[in-house]
């Protein structure tokens, strides 16, 4: 009976070790990276335990045609403050992809802000 739990606890250590890896892998390497164009329309702090902040970018691509939105995620509470004094101007968005991530404590999105830059407006 002693072996027993003694294995038992040792699997269950395992597990967490390896599944805490494979969360740090998830979030350190990113699947994809890039910048999106538009404007702000809105972002908001979510969650019932784990907090992140969600916003949407909407982009145009040519006046009169629809407008497609960009979902993503905010987890740094300064660089959100930064991008909520932006919304409903021209801005463009720096992200990183991260796919793989075990639950939605990270985010609702694969899409992570890592900065905010203003665009001149248009003439």
């Amino acid at each position: 009976m002693q072996k027993a739990l003694k294995i038992l606890i040792i699997l269950i250590i395992l597990a967490a070790v390896l599944s805490g890896l494979y969360t740090w892998a998830m979030l350190s390497w990113s699947y994809s990276s890039g910048e999106r164009a538009g404007l702000v329309q809105k972002i908001s702090q979510k969650g019932w335990i784990c907090k992140t902040w969600e916003g949407e970018l909407i982009m145009v691509s040519m006046p009169g045609t629809q407008a497609e939105k960009f979902y993503f995620t905010v987890r740094n509470a300064d660089l959100a403050k930064r991008i909520t004094d932006a919304a409903g101007t021209r801005v463009k968005l720096v992200y990183e992809e991260h796919i793989g991530l075990p639950s939605s404590c990270f985010g609702d999105t694969n899409y992570y802000i890592k900065d905010i830059l203003p665009l001149a407006a248009a003439q």
